[in-house]
């Protein structure tokens, strides 16, 4: 037996810490022991109901998860061995990490790089390696520090959040979009060189607007994104990579065919392995872990529904670590 975030719908939808028997999980060629997971948007959806994340009831809620190896049928991995878990389908169609174990699939893990311990790769988790595709993007469309700023979205989420420490450390000017203004001091300790407040993006505009921004990350989609679009510099590229705002896209060709500008559609959930060590490596590097501290709050898997009805109420700022 072991302790899960389980989550039912019949006769009613209920999210709850359960003891299950091991007997549910999966025939995988790796079981794990995790350590620590976090708390995603994708998992406040699932853990709150408000969105069709589950495909499978029951499920056990997280798509992260971090910690040891106990038994392993695959060459690459051994008991004892280190790794890190994200997306796949956990916590979607195959039975996630907000539990003491989990059986996962050898070609799912990353190995967890020797500059972390599992609770620093849980605080970076989804959010950070997806802020790291983001800007892997970025870099690979040509994009360069002395370029001009580089406009942040959802900039007090995790995706935000390390996004900013990451261009910040680079070296590249962050302005940073943000709905809590109160947080102005938080943003700027990561690296942000100016705040601005999300209600100038998040009404439609015109579909071609003044030339402000090198580079975007984007976690909120509708008419925040639409208004990033229009507002690139000539030949400039935009990483999207969430819908916070919404999942509409209220836009036009301009942006696209007057200024050559490129909208990135950023997957983290079946990105190929290559590229997630890739992005690991780059976070083991380029990410002050100093400033990933200041971002976490740390809390035990029985507070995990309490926290994803406030995340989706947008009451968290930063990293949330789950100890298991």
């Amino acid at each position: 037996m072991f302790k899960a975030l389980l989550l039912n719908k019949e006769p009613q939808f209920s999210a709850q810490v359960s003891m299950i028997d091991e007997k549910i999980l999966a025939s995988t060629d790796v079981e794990v022991e995790v350590e620590y997971s976090t708390l995603n948007f994708k998992d406040g959806l699932a853990i709150t109901n408000k969105g069709p994340v589950v495909r499978l009831w029951p499920m056990i809620a997280g798509i992260d998860g971090a910690g040891k190896v106990l038994h392993s049928h695959h060459a690459d991995w051994k008991t004892g061995d280190r790794f890190i878990h994200n997306g796949w389908g956990a916590g979607e169609t195959h039975l996630g990490c907000l539990a003491q174990r989990a059986h996962l699939k050898s070609e799912w893990l990353v190995k967890l790089p020797s500059h972390f311990n599992t609770r620093q790769a849980m605080a970076i988790g989804t959010a950070g390696y997806t802020a790291m595709l983001c800007i892997m993007a970025l870099e690979k469309a040509g994009l360069k520090p002395h370029q001009g700023e580089i406009v942040v979205t959802g900039a007090t989420g995790g995706v935000g959040s390390i996004a900013i420490a990451l261009l910040a450390q680079l070296g590249y000017q962050v302005v940073a979009v943000t709905g809590k203004l109160s947080e102005e001091s938080y943003l700027k300790s990561l690296g942000a060189t100016r705040v601005i407040d999300r209600q100038k993006f998040s009404e439609p505009g015109k579909a071609v607007q003044k030339e402000l921004w090198a580079g975007a990350v984007d976690t909120a989609g509708s008419s925040t994104l639409a208004n990033i679009c229009a507002q690139m510099q000539y030949g400039a590229t935009v990483a999207a990579c969430g819908l916070a705002q919404g999942a509409d896209l209220p836009l036009t060709v301009m942006p696209f065919i007057l200024r050559g500008v490129q909208l990135l559609g950023i997957d983290s959930v079946m990105a190929p392995l290559a590229k997630r060590q890739e992005a690991w490596q780059r976070l083991s590097t380029d990410l002050n872990l100093d400033l990933l501290e200041s971002m976490i709050q740390e809390i035990t898997l029985e507070q995990v529904p309490e926290y994803a009805f406030s995340l989706m109420q947008g009451k968290v700022t930063g990293r949330v670590v789950v100890k298991i």
